[in-house]
């Protein structure tokens, strides 16, 4: 198994339409996608990447690494988080999916990205743990945009993190209990 990072826009179709599958696994739409389909899901100006772990030719896991800046605590700080983390659901429970997340951190770490940032369900909390990433308590995200914000509060989410640069380390104690105004847009209204 090897792990294949792709500008979103850039995954081939082929594996494109295997983790589109994926997604549906975890979240059907009302109407699933055409067989054909290959469009991107998130919003370009995120800079989405896809990291897909791959055998063979078959998507066995696969996540989307979004970055944007975003101010906090009268600071800027290039953020990255993990969106749609998907495996496999014949394949769970193999490490699969925690050799992708893993990935993923220090693939952002190897970036210019001060922070990480992502929400998942409680449930997943110690998962993320295991693959690195902190639970950031009472660390509330607002997605959407200013003008029709979105906060994670609202969704029974927990909110993890990582430091990656000297900046982020150094202001780290001001996300837990806080508002971080993350605001990707109406595409990624939260990643």
């Amino acid at each position: 198994m090897h792990i294949l990072p792709f500008p979103e826009s850039d995954v081939p179709p082929s594996l494109r339409r295997q983790v589109l599958a994926l997604q549906e696994q975890v979240w059907p739409s009302d109407v699933p996608p055409p067989p054909d389909a290959i469009e991107p899901v998130h919003d370009p100006a995120l800079n989405p990447i896809s990291m897909l772990l791959i055998n063979g030719h078959t998507v066995v896991a696969a996540l989307d690494v979004l970055t944007k800046t975003i101010e906090h605590a009268g600071q800027s700080f290039l953020a990255s988080g993990l969106s749609t983390v998907v495996t496999d659901s014949a394949r769970r429970g193999q490490g699969h999916g925690q050799t992708l997340v893993v990935a993923a951190r220090e693939f952002i770490a190897t970036t210019m990205a001060d922070i990480g940032l992502f929400t998942c369900d409680p449930p997943l909390l110690s998962f993320y743990q295991r693959c690195g990433w902190e639970y950031v308590p009472g660390g509330v995200l607002i997605g959407g945009t200013p003008d029709d914000p979105f906060p994670s509060d609202g969704l029974n989410k927990v909110t993890l993190g990582a430091w990656f640069s000297a900046h982020g380390r150094n202001y780290a104690a001001t996300f837990p209990h806080s508002h971080v105004a993350l605001y990707p847009g109406t595409i990624d209204r939260l990643w």
